[in-house]
């Protein structure tokens, strides 16, 4: 990957004539997103992060951590001892840059020998492992690197209300939807999606990501020995969510 999310993320923080990002997804047209949006204050923050922030104690690993703006409000604001992880080395810099104590480039998949009190994925970070067939291996990873009385707060989005219009123009009912939108095979899921990106001219090689529904994630979670709790809903169908064994 040429790491442009990343590049963006230091551009930025540099005051290198940053540029927005380009985003596009496989059911989505393309559409911009500004850099700043990602170095956003706690109090610029949505409802669901700032609740997370809320609920985060003891020993932190921030998983795609991103230009840390997460991380350093615990760090600084709450005094917590964070580990800040991203797989993106232009973004760990930018992140070092800012003041985070403890940044590295790092998939959590391959996180080891280490334990959590919290473990946050936010800004949909659930679906970094980009299919529902990786998400139980995915989960089962997270629980190793918990504390007995240990938490995983994540957010994603519902978007089954991206595929409301039937075939005639109308508007079709939610389990409509979801019997619709479950395909004939067992191996698709409709949060599955296409990540394409683009920056300042350049395009990043398209990646899978995924945005989970909660009852999808409560199933996988029960699965895989964690609790699962609703802590939050949003007013776009999205929410914030506690894992804990």
């Amino acid at each position: 990957m040429k790491d442009l999310f990343g590049k963006a993320i230091l551009d930025y923080q540099t005051n290198n004539a940053p540029e927005d990002l380009i985003t596009e997804t496989s059911i989505s047209e393309a559409d911009e997103m500004r850099v700043a949006y990602l170095f956003r204050s706690y109090a610029e923050m949505p409802a669901l992060e700032q609740k997370a922030l809320q609920l985060a104690t003891g020993k932190i690993l921030d998983v795609g951590c991103g230009a840390g703006s997460h991380s350093l409000y615990l760090q600084n604001e709450k005094g917590l001892d964070v580990e800040a992880i991203d797989i993106s080395a232009h973004a760990i810099e930018a992140c070092k840059l800012r003041g985070i104590k403890q940044a590295q480039v790092l998939d959590v998949m391959n996180v080891e020998n280490q334990k959590f009190d919290t473990i946050m994925l936010l800004m949909n970070g659930a679906g970094m492992c980009g299919r529902m067939q990786k998400l139980s291996a995915f989960l089962s990873q997270l629980k190793s690197l918990l504390n007995p009385n240990g938490q995983i707060l994540l957010d994603s989005s519902d978007i089954i209300y991206m595929f409301d219009e039937d075939e005639d123009g109308g508007t079709r009912g939610e389990a409509e939807l979801r019997e619709a939108k479950w395909i004939d095979s067992e191996h698709e899921y409709y949060g599955e999606l296409t990540f394409l990106i683009e920056y300042k001219g350049e395009k990043e090689a398209p990646f899978d990501w995924m945005y989970i529904d909660y009852n999808t994630l409560q199933n996988v979670a029960h699965a895989n020995g964690l609790q699962c709790e609703l802590i939050l809903e949003g007013e776009h169908y999205d929410y914030l969510a506690r894992l804990s064994l």
